[in-house]
């Protein structure tokens, strides 16, 4: 036991996503439905294709859930009818082929008379053959997603073993990849990380020993009042119910690996990872990209939201004046694909459009936080030197994104990503920009905390990849992925060319038959 104190890339637009958000809560004599609408509000931007809460009620747990924000999902009186003690609440944005409302969470299941729901954060690299082999025992499936396959796989060992917990413990000796997942039943709440911390969760205890809640983001805490204990560690399994929080170790640690995309872009600014806010981070980028490409100009903007923080960096690093170039419309979520070219391209204009008074007649910097395909930043530079901008000199504040995400990030082919087949040089010419920089890997890694290894409890040890990892995962942008990517789920996802590196190999577990696994006494 552990202290609980101290121990699908989408052609409708050219961002990087994160799949979901994921909120739990234990707070007997709370409203749970409701206290996780207002966190699932605050983790809205981690997904937006679908919603959902499923509650506890102490005899049974129900679900609401549906496509759309959460504002569209969820009516006063649905969270009326939500009554209970422990909740979790999960968004999504959902990627090609698994769309649809089967594919909405959290992902409900029966455990012979026990009524489970799942939340899940990240991706399983190994679903397709836990999911084959599942079935092949008669194991029935709804959907394709790898959520549902953790939820039959936990399901599966739980009947085995007759002890949930021991269910979660064996289901993530099995699973490959980055996740960090909230589960409920109907009379407790569990939360669990995979074995090198890919995907972020957190905890926090709210006010006066009301309960206690997990999610991927500080700023999910703050909405609802509650404080910040600490992060899940990964491989950790933890279970609150009336008997309070209890902790276990269910896989030894690897070597950290935490997504370093979380704070160049996915995570809201007003969060923060290892003591440090995500705004203070940004800003620090973007003071050393202004250390590593200078530009001499007459105003500093940032792409709204997350090109803000690194611009103002910038700005103050090299003592030119930063203001706003572009207004975002926060009404528009995402930007559907339209039939003709001249549509598509006014669906950028939807969301942005230029502040002509600002930028006519001024030679512009524009901060971003990466370059996907290029499209948009192509046509955020025409609309700029339409409005009148005499040079516009692009600065991204995150090294080439030029290798495929497996992990949790929808860009799961290399041949969506600009930088695998363009220089710098080329990249500059296509957006029309008049100079294009990228700040290096090891700018990026000098911006954010340092992670002590939970292996060997410092940072920077050397780990079983027989380098010094400083308890990042930036396999986006070296190729150096941290969990062994299977073959059968990589086929044709890289250009001819490039090998990636795998870090790591796939725990002894993992290689088992899923029942051989379900008789071992000894693989935890």
């Amino acid at each position: 036991m552990i202290d609980i104190e101290t121990c699908e890339f989408s052609e409708r637009d050219d961002d990087l996503h994160d799949e979901c958000g994921v909120f739990g809560i234990w707070a007997p004599g709370c409203d749970v439905a409701r206290m996780t609408y207002f966190g699932l509000h605050a983790l809205q931007h981690r997904g937006q294709e679908s919603a959902g809460i499923a509650v506890g009620d102490g005899s049974t747990v129900m679900v609401r859930k549906d496509l759309g924000l959460v504002t569209q999902v969820f009516t006063d009186s649905d969270l009326s009818a939500l009554p209970g003690k422990v909740a979790i609440g999960h968004v999504r944005y959902g990627t090609a082929g698994s769309k649809g409302w089967e594919s909405a969470q959290p992902h409900l299941s029966a455990i012979n008379d026990v009524i489970i729901a799942l939340a899940h954060n990240g991706t399983l690299v190994n679903f397709d053959q836990l999911r084959i082999e599942l079935i092949n025992m008669g194991v029935p499936f709804r959907t394709h997603t790898d959520s549902e396959v953790a939820a039959r796989l936990i399901g599966f060992f739980t009947q085995k073993k007759h002890r949930l917990r021991s269910g979660i413990a064996h289901a993530m000796a099995m699973m490959e990849g980055g996740y960090a997942m909230a589960l409920v039943r109907e009379n407790a709440l569990y939360a669990f990380r995979d074995p090198r911390g890919i995907r972020p969760l957190c905890l926090g205890e709210l006010p006066n020993n009301q309960g206690w809640v997990v999610a991927s983001e500080t700023c999910a805490l703050d909405i609802v009042g509650a404080r910040y204990v600490r992060d899940l560690r990964p491989g950790e399994i933890l279970r609150i119910s009336d008997d309070g929080p209890v902790s276990e170790r269910a896989l030894d640690p690897e070597p950290r690996a935490e997504c370093i995309f979380e704070d160049v872009y996915f995570a809201r600014p007003d969060s923060k990872f290892h003591g440090r806010s995500v705004y203070s981070m940004r800003y620090a980028m973007g003071q050393q990209l202004a250390r590593e490409a200078p530009v001499d100009a007459d105003l500093v903007i940032g792409v709204p939201d997350s090109g803000m923080p690194p611009a103002e960096g910038f700005a103050h690093e090299l003592g030119l004046p930063f203001g706003e170039g572009l207004i975002k419309n926060r009404y528009v979520q995402r930007t559907f694909i339209q039939p003709t070219q001249e549509l598509r391209e006014m669906g950028v204009r939807l969301k942005l459009n230029a502040l002509v008074d600002n930028v006519a007649g001024k030679r512009l910097v524009v901060i971003d936080d990466s370059i996907v395909r290029g499209t948009t930043s192509k046509q955020i530079i025409r609309m700029l030197k339409d409005a009148g901008a005499t040079e516009v000199h692009m600065r991204i504040n995150s090294p080439e994104v030029t290798w495929p995400c497996f992990y949790g990030i929808d860009t799961d082919t290399q041949d969506q990503l600009i930088s695998a087949s363009k220089s710098v040089e080329e990249i500059c010419e296509y957006i029309g920009a008049d100079s294009l920089a990228f700040l290096s890997p090891e700018g990026l890694v000098s911006c954010v905390p340092e992670i002590a290894d939970d292996v060997a409890g410092v940072p920077g040890a050397s780990c079983a990849c027989g380098g010094s990892c400083d308890g990042y995962c930036k396999a986006c942008f070296t190729g150096e992925y941290p969990v062994e990517i299977p073959k059968s789920f990589s086929k044709g996802k890289f250009l001819e060319g490039y090998q990636p590196k795998n870090l790591s190999h796939a725990s002894a577990a993992s290689q088992m038959h899923v029942d051989a696994v379900a008789k071992a006494n000894d693989v935890l």
